[in-house]
Parts: C-alpha cells; sequence; structure tokens
C-alpha cells in the first residue's frame, strides 16, 4: 500500500541469550590431534628429478568405514567395534598413512613421488589399495595397521597385489598409548612397502 513502511522490532540481547545456550556447532575438540610422522624422510634440501630416478603415483588408500572418520577403532570382537576415548586425528588416517608411505618411498626406494596429474608426462609407477585396518585389537592389546597393496610398476599393466600388517603392543587402550603404537606399526609397514617396491 502507498505510504506503508514495514516496522523492524529488535528484540533485547538478554532475550537473546537463552537461545544461544541451545545452539551447538559440533562436539568440542579433544585437549590434542593425533599424526603420522614417518622416521624416513627426504632430507631438507635435497632435490630429485624424474629424469634421474625412478618415479612412482602414491594414491590415498581407501578404507572401510570405520576408518574414514578421524577416530581411532578399537576391534572388541570378531563382530563389534567401538573407539578409543577422546583419541582423533588430525585429519583422516588414509590421508596421514598416504604421505607417510611417499616419506619413506622417497627415502628408501630413492623414488620420486608424483602426483596423478604430474604422471601423465612420466612413466611412473602407481601404488594404491586398501587400510583394512588401522586401529587397536583390544584381545591382543596391540595397535594394527593392515594395508592391502596394488603395484602398477613403470612400462607395466600387470597389478601386483601384497598385504602387509604390523602389530605393536599397546599398554592401555588410550590416546596416549594408541598414536605412537600405531605410527610405529604404520611405519613398519612403510618400510616393508618401500622394499617390496625398490
Amino acid at each position: 500500500m502507498p505510504g506503508f513502511r514495514p516496522v523492524l522490532r529488535l528484540l533485547p540481547v538478554g532475550a537473546l541469550l537463552p537461545l544461544a545456550a541451545c545452539i551447538s556447532f559440533g562436539a568440542d575438540p579433544p585437549d590434542t590431534l593425533l599424526t603420522l610422522d614417518a622416521t624416513a624422510q627426504p632430507q631438507p634440501g635435497s632435490a630429485q628429478t624424474s629424469n634421474g630416478a625412478r618415479s612412482i603415483v602414491v594414491q590415498v588408500p581407501a578404507t572401510p568405514a570405520a576408518n574414514a572418520s578421524n577416530r581411532v577403532p578399537v576391534r572388541a570382537t570378531d563382530t563389534t567395534l567401538a573407539y578409543v576415548k577422546e583419541a582423533q586425528w588430525s585429519e583422516p588416517p588414509a590421508r596421514l598413512f598416504a604421505r607417510l608411505l611417499s616419506d619413506t618411498l622417497t627415502a628408501r626406494a630413492d623414488m620420486v613421488v608424483l602426483t596423478p596429474a604430474q604422471s601423465f608426462e612420466d612413466p611412473s609407477a602407481n601404488l594404491g589399495g586398501e587400510l583394512r585396518f588401522f586401529g587397536v585389537d583390544a584381545a591382543t592389546r596391540e595397535a594394527v595397521v593392515t594395508y592391502d597393496a596394488s603395484l602398477t610398476r613403470a612400462g607395466r599393466t600387470a597389478v601386483e597385489k601384497r598385504r602387509f600388517e604390523a602389530r605393536v603392543p599397546v599398554a592401555a587402550i588410550d590416546a596416549a598409548a594408541a598414536g605412537p603404537a600405531l605410527n610405529q606399526a604404520a611405519n613398519t609397514v612403510a618400510g616393508e612397502v618401500a622394499a617390496w617396491v625398490r
């Protein structure tokens, strides 16, 4: 209607406070986040070229749903899973593991790790697979890393497959014990993969 002007009504700030107390943007993060650290890493300042060394593409491995989140699964029985309380990875473990594999292959297998885009112009090997389990086995009290690797060597079409597994005892099923033990198991697997690929 001509001359109609909407009237804006402002609520007092005090009226909004009860509403704010009801809104949550997610669970509080743990005090610390877990990550992986490669025991074999490229030396700072060292240069590589695919012209002078073999190259490889390391794919982020597929994972079952239990390892798709940032939490640390615990195999309670053969058919049941739980999660380590207050243990959370800084990013999905498959990405952390792929990065650790890349560092280990560079340091131990003397290979140049390329991205998939870079490999289009380079006859590279390709390493993929599935991270079948990356967590804790409650029955044996061990951190377990199980990786089913798939390797296509440079210039070949045949796919080689091999299962790698490492187990490290844990003193307790908590974040403080699980993180270092899983890091050690992951490095053991990465070292065996590097020896196989090399």
